[in-house]
């Protein structure tokens, strides 16, 4: 595989492996485990002394595939792929801290990332704190000397806030910590944060990656030493494996990644700028707008604006409610990244479990609804949102 090819090449050529028919499609290799031609041949391969596959739970052909297809997208040395994004987080982060030791988190999380680091670690003596991601003091002020660990989405989920990852990653280094980032709304194709220094980078595979609502996936990504060092037998030991007939279904889903987050970013783009103008419509907040709070930030690390767009109604609740139920293209569901545009309150579902604090605290009041753009036209969506808005009372 050549390393000078281009993002669109390395996602339907990368990682390839033929077996001896030579298929064009990747081969879907549903077993559970493999034969050996020896006793000394098993002996050697759990020796690791001689290459090759043990077991489905550790690796298989098409696993490996997405893996690699993966690590040439995202610029990265090794990938485990997980059964789900959420798999993915908990073994990112639980893989390298123990009891004593310290985790520093964006406050502004989906809901399960945030019980990870804020309800669960804890259970186990590992200590958390929460910051407004936004500026870069306040994660240096949560510095403890038992600092292991930060963690961050950005954009962030559903409010689109931006953390400047090269400022995160600098003081990690200063402490030796390592800096985890959930980059499922910027994609591997708007953003790297490998290469703005993050350590370990995770995605949840079911969003952009499947892109048409059919499987549950998250694949870790970073260096050949941290994941020998700390993920590889946790991964093992654990068994938060992906299952290979999913592996093949992303790896599906990669050909086409380019084309699709293409042509979501410019409906998203279309939509926000048509909904900054209406009356009932109290914000809206984009990455690719002019007028995002932290715009300095998204043009120095991110290629593209995204495919999510967050809005506030001006009527709270009701108004919310009403606009989703009146919409008649774009679904009511709280996945995102799909091919179908899709939209939902996080107040009541993805956010539900927040203090009515804690959501204000994030921007995410009553009336704030989370699009996901699809990829249908884009004059078909706006008429859509146009239809609903002028059933809401401005």
């Amino acid at each position: 595989m050549s390393k000078t090819w281009r993002p669109a090449t390395q996602l339907v050529h990368g990682g390839t492996l033929r077996s001896q028919y030579s298929e064009t499609s990747e081969a879907i290799y549903l077993t559970q485990g493999f034969v050996y031609d020896s006793a000394e041949a098993a002996e050697a391969r759990f020796k690791g002394e001689t290459e090759g596959y043990i077991y489905a739970r550790y690796g298989s052909p098409t696993n490996d595939m997405f893996e690699k297809r993966m690590c040439a997208m995202e610029g990265a040395e090794e990938a485990r792929a997980t059964a789900s994004g959420m798999a993915a987080v908990a073994a990112a982060i639980l893989c390298q801290v123990k009891a004593g030791d310290h985790i520093v988190a964006a406050r502004a999380l989906f809901g399960s990332c945030r019980w990870v680091v804020e309800t669960l670690a804890p259970k186990y003596g590992i200590e958390c704190t929460l910051v407004d991601g936004r500026h870069l003091e306040n994660w240096e002020k949560a510095i403890r000397p038992n600092t292991k660990v930060f963690f961050l989405e950005s954009p962030t989920n559903p409010t689109l806030e931006v953390v400047d990852i090269a400022g995160v990653a600098k003081l990690a280094n200063q402490v030796g910590a390592k800096v985890v980032v959930d980059n499922v709304f910027a994609t591997p194709i708007f953003q790297k944060p490998l290469e703005l220094g993050a350590h370990i980078v995770v995605y949840s595979a079911t969003k952009h990656i499947d892109g048409q609502g059919r499987s549950l996936g998250g694949v870790i990504l970073s260096d050949t030493e941290w994941v020998n060092e700390h993920l590889q037998d946790y991964y093992r030991h654990t068994g938060p494996a992906m299952s290979p007939f999913t592996a093949w279904t992303l790896l599906k889903g990669l050909e086409t990644l380019p084309l699709r987050v293409k042509q979501q970013t410019e409906n998203a783009g279309k939509i926000a700028d048509f909904l900054a103008e209406q009356k009932q419509v109290a914000k809206v907040i984009y990455p690719g707008r002019k007028d995002h709070p932290q715009a300095d930030i998204v043009a120095s690390q991110m290629k593209g604006g995204s495919t999510l767009v967050a809005i506030e109604l001006k009527g709270g609740k009701e108004a919310a409610f009403a606009l989703q139920n009146a919409l008649e293209i774009v679904k009511i569901s709280n996945n995102l990244g799909d091919a179908k545009s899709l939209i939902t309150h996080p107040a009541t579902t993805t956010h539900k479990n927040l203090t009515d604090e804690a959501r204000a605290e994030l921007g995410i009041s009553p009336g704030t609804v989370r699009l996901s753009a699809g990829i249908e036209d884009t004059d078909d969506l706006i008429e859509d949102f146009a239809q609903a808005l002028s059933k809401i009372k401005a």
